[in-house]
C-alpha cells in the first residue's frame, strides 16, 4: 500500500470548469466527517498484505473548508487503524481565501507538512471567467504566508483560457518562480459536460477553448520551468529536485491507493473500486456501517492500458521487460508494432528497453497511449 486519499466534497461554489463531485451545501459537513472516519476504520483490513502508509492526500472539493480539528480527527483515526510510515507526506489541497495567516499557522503545527494551493491564475480575469472564489490579490498573499511556514509547496496553475495572451501565461509562471514555488501542476483548460463552461461558450459569454492555443502555451510552460530547474517528471506536473508528490507518483508507478469519501476511488493491482457520489446515500450507507462502493475486476488487458497510460505520462516511461514479465511476449510484441508509426513521427523513441515520450509528443501522449491500448489479445 502506498498511500490513503480522503475525498472532501464542499466547495464554497462551483467552479465553471469544473466536473469533480462536491455540494455547495455544508448543511452534511459534520456528519461527513463522522462517515469518512468510520470508513477509514471500516476499510482497515483491506491492506493486510501491504500495510505500511507512506502518503495521506487530502483531495476534493476543498478540503481547507474544514477545521483543523475536522482535519486532525481524520488524520488521527487514520493514525490508530493504520501502520504510517516514520515520514509520511501529508497533503491537503487548499484555496487561498481559506488560507488565512491563523490558518496557516494552525496547518503548520498540525501533522500536515504538504500544501497543494489552487491558484489557477494570478490574474482578476482569469478568475472571474473560472467562476474562483478567490481574486488575484488572495493569491499572492496567501502564498506569500504559506512559503514561511511550509517548505513543501505546490500550486496549481491551468492554460489554454480564452483570451490568455501567451505574455500573460509567462507572467503567470514567472510569478510562480518569482515566489519559489518548489513544484507547480498544470492543467489545460478541458471543456466538461457536466460543468458551466459549454453552456457559457454556447451562449457566447465565453469564447469557445482552443487546442492550438493550450499547446502553445505547454511549450512555453516546459521551456520556462525546465530553463529554472524543474523537472518535468509527469505530463502535468514539475518539480525541482526532491519535491516530486510522493502521492502522485505512487499513481503514476502503479502502486496500491484506498480511496475515502463519496465518488472515491481504490485501486490494489487487480481491482478498481470506487464509492457512490452521493453525499446524502454515502452518509447513510457508512451509519448503517455499510461501504458504499462498486468493485471491478481488471483483466490483463485493462491492466497493460492503465500502465500504458500512466507509463507514457511520466519520465519513467513504459518498460518493454514489465511488459514481457507481467503480460507476456504477445503483449510487448503488439506494444513494439503499434509504437512503430509513433516512433517514426518522433514523437515515442527507445531508451534501451524503455518506451518513452518525445519532447514534441509530451502534450499528444494521452493520444498516443490510447493508440497503444488493446481491447482483445486472444
Amino acid at each position: 500500500m502506498s498511500g490513503i486519499y480522503i475525498h472532501i466534497p464542499f466547495c464554497k461554489q462551483a467552479c465553471h470548469y469544473c466536473d469533480f463531485h462536491f455540494s455547495t451545501s455544508f448543511k452534511k459537513k459534520d456528519e461527513m466527517v463522522i462517515a469518512l472516519c468510520q470508513e477509514i476504520a471500516l476499510r482497515r483490513n483491506e491492506i493486510d498484505h501491504d500495510p505500511l502508509i507512506e502518503t495521506i492526500y487530502f483531495g476534493g472539493g476543498t478540503p481547507s473548508v474544514l477545521s483543523i480539528n475536522e482535519l486532525e480527527s481524520i488524520i488521527n483515526i487514520i493514525y490508530e487503524n493504520y501502520t504510517i510510515d516514520d515520514h509520511p507526506e501529508i497533503t491537503i489541497e487548499a484555496n487561498p481565501d481559506d488560507l488565512s495567516e491563523e490558518k496557516i499557522r494552525a496547518l503548520a503545527k498540525s501533522k500536515v507538512n504538504r500544501l497543494s494551493i489552487g491558484i489557477q491564475s494570478f490574474f482578476e480575469e482569469d478568475l472571474k471567467l473560472m467562476n474562483r472564489a478567490h481574486n488575484a490579490q488572495e493569491a499572492i498573499d496567501c502564498l506569500t504566508l504559506a512559503i514561511q511556514e511550509f517548505d513543501n509547496i505546490s500550486i496549481d496553475l491551468i492554460y489554454g483560457i480564452p483570451n490568455m495572451s501567451a505574455n500573460r501565461w509567462r507572467e503567470n509562471i514567472q510569478k510562480a518562480l518569482e515566489l519559489n514555488i518548489p513544484h507547480i501542476s498544470c492543467y489545460a483548460l478541458t471543456v466538461e459536460l457536466n460543468t458551466a463552461l459549454p453552456k457559457l461558450i454556447e451562449k457566447g459569454k465565453i469564447p469557445p477553448v482552443n487546442d492550438e492555443l493550450a499547446q502553445q502555451h505547454f511549450e512555453i510552460l516546459v521551456e520556462m520551468l525546465e530553463n529554472n530547474e524543474f523537472e518535468h517528471y509527469e505530463l502535468s506536473n514539475f518539480g525541482k529536485p526532491g519535491y516530486y508528490s510522493k502521492n502522485n507518483t505512487a499513481y503514476w508507478q502503479g502502486k496500491s491507493y484506498l480511496g475515502i469519501g463519496p465518488s472515491a476511488h481504490s485501486y490494489n493491482g487487480k481491482q478498481r473500486s470506487w464509492n457512490i457520489n452521493n453525499n446524502t446515500k454515502y452518509i447513510q450507507s457508512l451509519d448503517q456501517n455499510k461501504l458504499p462502493k462498486e468493485i471491478e475486476d481488471l483483466t490483463p488487458n485493462d491492466q497493460y492500458n492503465e500502465y500504458i497510460m500512466t507509463g507514457l505520462r511520466t519520465i519513467w516511461g513504459v518498460s518493454l521487460q514489465k511488459i514481457e514479465k507481467d503480460f507476456g511476449h504477445r503483449y510487448k510484441q503488439y506494444l513494439v508494432e503499434q509504437a512503430q508509426k509513433h516512433i517514426e513521427e518522433h514523437l515515442l523513441f527507445l531508451d534501451g528497453d524503455t518506451l518513452l515520450v518525445t519532447r514534441k509528443g509530451k502534450f499528444l501522449s494521452d493520444g498516443i497511449a490510447s493508440d497503444l491500448f488493446l481491447v482483445n489479445l486472444g
